[in-house]
């Protein structure tokens, strides 16, 4: 079976793996403790910080281990609003992630905060000047992510923070599908927070981080024994933190060889497959993940065209993972204008970075044989 899901998760890296088990044995002191086997744990815990703040350009006491990208995606949203005296107003986008819009939503709800979202084209492209006139005294926070999970959009997210730091407003982004394929440079970016997802570049799923930079006030989601500089309460998770480090450090850098082995699967489709049209930006633009191809198949329903691709040997998915098992028709492809019957046509496939021309082959013979069957 080829998988082609990992934009929904990936399998867990042999060496995150070897590196965390200690931290599940033997060595299973708690960080906290100051006798020798919490010293130890402390010190890896520490280890792990450092890594990722070396990944991110950042300083360790701006890495926050959190459970996973959702957790962290509410700390920072709910956490800066409630702690930022500016307003109650928001600024996003109706193609993020739900964890990020079913933030807002709390927000709005709970808090009486004011949500703006943006316009998006016809391939979830957002214009820097949308963004500009949204902005007023009162927005608090915009948040708007790297890369969109279903169509693979990627946005300019430092021109995005500058114009936020113009108004004064503090800018985050969820930057879950951009590890190992784009640069995350924080400092670069000019981002004040940034969330990050293990399972997404082989630590185990229930791993995350957020970052959040030096002197950006936030209000803890968990109270308790002040852990994570009193921003995350409870016991640390010393073995994914170690691992989500060890993964970090084993990324194998070769985005651009998978981005020509989608863009040429991505032209195959359209060219085989009249009944295909791309979702998303186009391979050209410089404005796509390099990993994804997603597309939309006229007359044809998306759940049973995977169904009939995985019994020909391929695993992919129709967009979310999250939202997987849902009646509801995915809000990103509605968010482009697309009508619900066409949005229930959505299939994606999502390389690794062991993508290969063969695995595009293999994909392309899959769908061939599950259009015959469809007929």
């Amino acid at each position: 079976m080829l998988y082609l899901d990992h934009a929904a998760t990936t399998p867990v890296k042999p060496e995150a793996l070897k590196a965390a088990w200690p931290y599940l044995t033997e060595e299973y002191g708690n960080p906290s403790s100051v006798h020798e086997s919490g010293l130890r744990a402390k010190a890896a815990l520490n280890w792990a910080r450092e890594t990722c703040a070396d990944f991110l350009g950042a300083n360790p006491e701006e890495i926050y281990f959190t459970s996973g990208a959702t957790e962290a995606n509410n700390l920072a949203i709910q956490g800066i609003a409630l702690a930022n005296p500016r307003g109650r107003h928001i600024v996003s986008s109706p193609t993020e992630h739900e964890a990020v819009l079913q933030a807002l939503r709390f927000l709005e709800r709970v808090h009486g905060f004011e949500v703006t979202l943006l316009p998006v084209a016809v391939d979830g492209s957002i214009r820097a000047e949308d963004l500009r006139a949204a902005l007023r005294p009162d927005t608090t926070l915009a948040t708007l992510m790297v890369a969109n999970n279903e169509i693979g959009t990627i946005h300019p997210i430092a021109e995005f923070a500058d114009i936020a730091a113009e108004f004064g407003v503090p800018f985050h982004t969820d930057s879950v599908q951009a590890v190992g394929w784009l640069p995350l440079d924080v400092s670069a970016l000019g981002v004040q927070a940034l969330s990050i997802s293990g399972h997404k570049f082989g630590a185990p799923k229930g791993s995350g981080l957020l970052y959040l930079k030096a002197g950006v006030e936030a209000e803890p989601l968990i109270h308790g024994g002040g852990q994570e500089g009193g921003l995350r309460s409870g016991t640390q998770n010393v073995a994914w933190a170690v691992a989500i480090g060890v993964a970090l450090q084993t990324l194998v850098n070769n985005a651009s060889e998978v981005a020509a082995v989608t863009a040429d699967f991505i032209a195959a489709v359209l060219t085989e497959f009249p009944t295909s049209s791309l979702t998303g930006a186009d391979p050209t633009s410089g404005k796509r993940h390099p990993a994804i191809a997603s597309f939309t198949f006229n007359g044809l329903n998306g759940e049973t065209l995977l169904l009939e691709l995985e019994n020909a040997g391929v695993t992919c998915s129709s967009g979310s993972a999250c939202a997987a098992g849902s009646d509801e028709p995915s809000h990103v492809l509605k968010a482009l204008g697309l009508a619900e019957d066409t949005c229930r046509t959505a299939v994606r496939f999502s390389f690794g970075h062991d993508a290969s021309s063969e695995q595009a082959e293999q994909a392309l013979t899959a769908l061939r044989t599950a259009m015959r069957r469809l007929g």
